[in-house]
């Protein structure tokens, strides 16, 4: 299961790569969310995909528990990647008021070849 989410993970960050090397700025945007959930993908594998019990004091002696702290990293990781990516999106919007277009070249004042 390990190597499928490995593979999977993978395949995330070479389409969030292409993504972020897109002309338009919109495609930015989700190749960088798309880059943070392989990113969370990644964590989650290197934290051990396990079955057990909680880690709470007091439990039954010799059972198996979970880290938690995989769990908990990847958490606080999905709140700054939305606000990250919310920010992202306003700025793109603003931006494309401002300019009327999406193309990166456009922006840079590269014309149209």
């Amino acid at each position: 299961m390990e190597t499928l989410i490995t593979i999977l993970t993978g395949v995330l960050v070479s389409v969030a790569t292409y993504l972020i090397l897109s002309r338009s700025l919109i495609r930015v945007v989700l190749g960088t969310a798309v880059l943070s959930h392989a990113a969370h993908l990644l964590i989650m594998t290197m934290g051990g995909l396990k079955t057990g019990g909680v880690p709470i004091l007091g439990g039954e002696d010799g059972e198996a528990y979970v880290d938690a702290l995989p769990q908990a990293l990847i958490l606080t990781s999905i709140v700054i990647s939305f606000a990250v990516t919310a920010m992202s999106l306003v700025l793109a919007y603003r931006t494309y008021q401002a300019t009327g277009t999406d193309k990166l070249n456009e922006m840079r004042g590269i014309k149209h070849e």
